[in-house]
């Protein structure tokens, strides 16, 4: 059973939140405060974080930063205002996606399993196959990437997005194709969550330069762009 962690300080959206799920079967958990959230995702490391931008003391964004530095989790922010900028900056800095309130409670709950479902996905490749192009090397079963000869930590959502775009290497694939393979978002809403992800992924993997691998196709979308000679796929040696 999924758990849900809330860091909301808003005690009747706590207990619409805790009714919601615990009617859809989830485990939920809930606090009004930044460090406590940040003490009980150590402690109880929960499937999901639903996490408000105003909270008192520390911030929803100090409680994002701290998070991204210690899980991969999905992140879903609470915003009381639909400003460009909040969601940007949300975006920005790692969380998977954003509801503003008030919000439905059917949607939210849509979107919390679409979050749970990409983290459940794997990663898009064969257990114990390998991928590697001289470039890039993606190890299925220990979720392991290597990027010049430096192993790269990548968060469940830019692990399935590089492998969405290594897969196709060559082609373009639009904005509204990577919000449904990578976000299962079928929508194609929000186009903003892939360009924040790719330059994410850019700077990890150290492709932020000119060199990149990581194309972007002005008003299209992205596309992996391939190295010298044909990319390799093997399975694991038993040894």
């Amino acid at each position: 059973m999924a758990t849900i962690l809330a860091v909301e300080d808003d005690e009747d959206i706590q207990v619409v939140l805790r009714l919601l799920f615990d009617s859809a079967g989830y485990g939920f958990l809930a606090t009004d405060d930044g460090r406590t959230g940040l003490r009980m995702l150590h402690e109880y490391r929960p499937d999901v974080l639903l996490l408000d931008v105003g909270l008192p003391g520390m911030d929803g964004w100090s409680v994002l930063e701290r998070v991204r530095d210690i899980a991969d989790l999905p992140v879903m922010l609470l915003t009381g205002h639909d400003r460009v900028v909040d969601k940007v900056r949300g975006l920005r800095a790692g969380a998977d996606d954003y509801l503003t309130k008030p919000f439905s409670a059917t949607e939210l709950l849509a979107r919390v399993e679409a979050l749970l479902r990409r983290a459940g996905a794997g990663d898009l490749g064969d257990v114990g196959e390998v991928f590697d192009d001289g470039v890039v090397r993606i190890d299925h079963r220990t979720r392991l990437v290597t990027a010049a000869g430096r192993e790269v930590e990548l968060t469940a959502t830019e692990f399935r997005l590089l492998n969405v775009l290594v897969r196709d290497a060559g082609a373009v694939l639009t904005l509204s194709h990577l919000l449904a393979a990578v976000w299962d978002d079928p929508t194609g809403i929000a186009p903003d969550r892939v360009k924040f992800a790719v330059l994410r992924l850019r700077r990890k993997l150290g492709w932020a330069g000119d060199g990149s691998p990581l194309v972007a196709v002005r008003g299209v979308g992205y596309r992996y762009r391939q190295a010298q000679g044909t990319p390799v796929r093997r399975p694991l040696s038993s040894s």
